[in-house]
């Protein structure tokens, strides 16, 4: 696939790009392509992009002329207009993907030049620390070649995996939406331990090791988590005892019903 000469990515909209920030700092520090372009409708996020070595412009059309590669961050309700904009500068050269919430391929396909490489991204939040967990789909123009560029870009985030488009919306009840349920368990961890007499600024600190350390565990063995949490109990000790009161305030069916409400609403908001 060509690149542009002056770039191999893009950033056309202002949004400060989950996905796009831990790319820019990683390879442009590592030299693997020059400054990327970027679109920003605010003069700070503008600035922001500068101090990463990016060259920026307010011209959706000089995008599109230096860069082959093009990623696309805006609320929903833009997008259209984004595209009506750049739709006759887009060529059978560029690959755009499309980091928009609830917009499927179909819908990016259709509004956007026939035989257009379009894929689509889900990251989430911790991406911005190269923790993320990161989805994508490609349409039906996106070959092997689109899909492999794309992941070696995302690996910068964290985990990048491509997936059926069906399964972004899962993956948004899972992780996009899941990182809020870490929060919330972390909080109350910590809280349980300021409860029986440790500070706060302590607890929240193992709090976050301690969930740290078992995500570790399950990525390095690739053990089943049931049966590292079996590991950690001894017959009458402490932690089966925990577990026991986890079990009575319906732990595991709770968070189990949140990832199919957060499912069920993405798959509700992606309708509109």
């Amino acid at each position: 696939m060509p690149v542009a000469d002056e770039t191999a990515l893009s950033h056309l909209t202002g949004l400060s790009c989950n996905v796009a920030k831990p790319v820019t700092s990683r390879r442009c520090g590592a030299g693997e392509f020059r400054p990327v372009l970027s679109r920003p409708l605010m003069v700070s996020r503008l600035l922001g992009w500068q101090d990463l070595g990016c060259r920026t412009t307010h011209c959706n059309s000089e995008v599109l002329q230096r860069c082959s590669l093009v990623f696309l961050a805006t609320k929903p309700h833009l997008l259209p207009g984004v595209l009506q904009e750049i739709s006759p500068a887009v060529t059978r050269d560029h690959v755009i993907v499309s980091v928009v919430a609830g917009v499927t391929l179909q819908t990016l396909q259709q509004l956007l030049p026939v035989g257009t490489k379009v894929l689509r991204v889900m990251p989430n939040l911790p991406c911005v620390v190269q923790e993320g967990a990161v989805v994508f789909a490609r349409g039906s123009c996106a070959g092997e070649q689109e899909a492999a560029l794309l992941k070696s870009l995302l690996s910068a985030c964290g985990l990048c995996e491509e997936t059926p488009e069906s399964y972004i919306d899962i993956h948004t009840g899972l992780s996009g939406s899941g990182v809020a349920y870490v929060y919330l368990f972390a909080e109350a961890l910590a809280e349980g331990a300021v409860k029986m007499g440790m500070p706060s600024a302590l607890a929240n600190k193992i709090a976050a090791q301690t969930l740290l350390g078992a995500a570790k565990m399950i990525l390095e063995t690739g053990e089943h988590p049931a049966k590292l949490r079996s590991n950690v109990c001894t017959p009458g000790g402490t932690t089966i005892h925990a577990l026991h009161e986890l079990e009575k305030g319906a732990l595991r069916a709770t968070v189990m019903n949140a990832v199919e409400a957060a499912t069920t609403r993405a798959r509700e908001l992606g309708k509109r």
